[in-house]
């Protein structure tokens, strides 16, 4: 067959449901889960796709860490361990940011050229998916308590229901999510922030006292602020629900340059400037609830009990408990629906590649629920606090070392090719640069906060985590001499990848395997030629799921 290049008209209605069927699977319901998302595909405004991407951190496990960190380390010390983590999530977060925006990549995509190799970052899949279903069944609890609270629910059955309800949102991705989120976040922020100005007018000692609490430790010091921002660094990984959302920015162009880099940047590492001050609002109203009510710390960290004691300040007794209630569950509904979204795109990618069959996202939305929903009722909130900083050491050592990648050995030292690569055959199955950085800095941490190396420097296990992956992360690209990257560095296609501006291009190529018509960023030349010699081409999910391998292109001869 003759394969020819078209450009995509551009015409909203022509395409509006992209669709290809693998298996029993619409892609054009699953927003490109394996794959760039193209083009004619992203129609979204840059403010419509940051507004998305930060709709999805309207959970309220942020209002719990910080209740947790303040009633235990008192307030200066929880306000400096939330301003050292946020800090450090936004380092590290930007430069991945960047990337997803500007080449349409989610991240595991971009983790596979980031020094993991095509299989490899199917390690840090199972990082982030792990993540998902945590802070899916902290959200859920945390909505089971408020049911509790305002209707009497039993706690099992609140679980159930906040995992029933969020799997019919979920299948259409990102045309319903973009939608959901553009209409709940305004009434999300009034409700949200107006009854604290309220309470601080009504009560103005309330910031004094909490200021001057103390918790339960012994007075300021640097190791309980490493503590603090232990639990705070777990959420590291939220960047990688973000960039699911990011990966749908229109081009960059001379016109749009300063809202796309806006949007970027809130969007993206600017999610941790909301979630530090929700957070040092967590501690404030656990201080409040201790303080100023004389209420006990197993309530002070529930999120509904804080926002019950804000409304309780401004309106009857019965409407601040069915406000209260509303904004759980609605803050709920708008995480919930994220983590299970991204979470179904993880194990989709960890499926595909191991077992090189695509079964469909939904199931997997159904699956990561389901291990949410027994997490939920083996009371792990319980134990949020010890489960959070255990993890924050794998999602650091992940992160950082793939934006040690970027900034370091695209960058500054040029071993690893600067433009994204994600196709299988290009790269090598694995990547020793990004593997041993994540395994040494994520194990000597875990060794380290388990307290291997003295109960004295267990605190500051996020540190040495991230410490450890910049340094290696280029060590390693140094001492292999970047050879373990790419696999081909031509992927036999005539047709530039980009355009003037540097964004990835729109002109259409036909699979030979499918049929389907695909953009040029997403496609590879064929190892086997067409019916009269001519060159074939096919998308990157077709080869992901060729269980042949017969077209895979042939390696580049070995580097010296």
């Amino acid at each position: 067959m003759t394969q020819t290049a078209t450009r995509s008209t551009g015409d909203p209605a022509a395409s509006d449901s992209p669709e290809i069927v693998v298996g029993s699977s619409p892609v054009g319901t699953e927003d490109f889960s394996l794959r760039f998302a193209p083009r004619h595909y992203r129609r979204w405004t840059p403010a419509a796709v940051a507004a998305s991407a930060l709709g999805g951190i309207a959970y309220l496990a942020d209002f719990s860490i910080g209740a947790t960190i303040g009633v235990s380390h008192g307030t200066t010390n929880a306000i400096g361990g939330i301003l050292i983590a946020a800090v450090l999530i936004f380092v590290s977060s930007f430069p991945l940011a960047y990337y997803a925006a500007r080449y349409n990549l989610d991240l595991d995509l971009i983790t596979r050229g980031s020094g993991f190799g095509y299989k490899g970052s199917i390690i840090t899949n199972v990082i982030f998916v792990t993540f998902t279903f945590i802070l899916f069944a902290t959200e859920g609890s945390i909505m089971a308590q408020a049911l509790k609270l305002g209707l009497g629910v039993p706690l099992w059955a609140g679980y159930a229901v906040s995992c029933i309800i969020i799997i019919p949102l979920v299948i259409y991705g990102m045309k319903l999510l973009s939608k959901l989120h553009s209409w709940t976040n305004p009434l999300w922020l009034v409700m949200m922030f107006v009854p604290l100005i309220v309470l601080i007018i009504k009560d103005p000692h309330s910031v004094s006292a909490f200021f001057a609490y103390k918790g339960e430790s012994n007075g300021v010091s640097f190791a309980a602020m490493m503590l603090s921002a232990g639990v705070c660094l777990s959420l590291t990984a939220q960047i990688a629900e973000n960039i699911d959302y990011l990966r749908f920015m229109p081009p960059k162009t001379a016109e749009n340059k300063r809202g796309w880099w806006a949007a970027v940047i809130c969007g993206g590492p600017g999610w941790v400037v909301l979630g530090a001050i929700k957070q040092i609002i967590g501690a404030f109203l656990a201080v409040y609830t201790i303080s100023i009510l004389g209420q006990g710390t197993d309530v002070a960290v529930e999120p509904v009990h804080q926002f019950l004691n804000e409304y309780r300040q401004m309106m009857p007794g019965w409407l601040a408990m069915t406000l209260a209630v509303a904004l759980v569950v609605l803050s709920q509904i708008k995480i919930n629906v994220t983590n299970a979204y991204c979470g179904s795109l993880a194990w989709t990618n960890i499926y595909s590649r191991s077992f090189k069959k695509y079964p469909g996202r939904v199931w997997f939305v159904i699956f990561n629920v389901a291990i949410s929903l027994a997490l939920m009722e083996f009371n792990m909130f319980s134990v949020l606090g010890f489960v959070l900083s255990f993890y924050s050491n794998l999602a650091i050592a992940w992160i950082f070392t793939v934006a040690a990648d970027i900034a370091i050995n695209k960058y500054l030292l040029g071993l690893s090719p600067k433009i994204p690569e994600f196709r299988r055959g290009m790269l090598y199955n694995w990547n020793p640069v990004g593997i041993t950085s994540v395994v040494l800095s994520g194990g000597i941490s875990i060794a380290i906060f388990f307290g291997a190396f003295g109960s004295g420097i267990a605190p500051f296990s996020p540190l040495i985590a991230a410490a450890i992956a910049v340094v290696v992360t280029p060590i390693m690209a140094i001492l292999t001499k970047g050879k373990w990257y790419l696999r081909r560095s031509d992927d036999g296609i005539g047709l530039p990848m980009f355009d003037a501006d540097g964004n990835p291009v729109d002109d259409r190529l036909t699979c030979a395997i499918t049929g389907e018509s695909c953009e040029r960023p997403d496609m590879i030349a064929s190892a086997l030629p067409g019916p009269d010699g001519e060159t074939q081409y096919v998308s990157s999910l077709a080869l992901t799921l060729d269980t042949s391998g017969k077209h895979v292109l042939p390696a580049d001869p070995p580097r010296s």
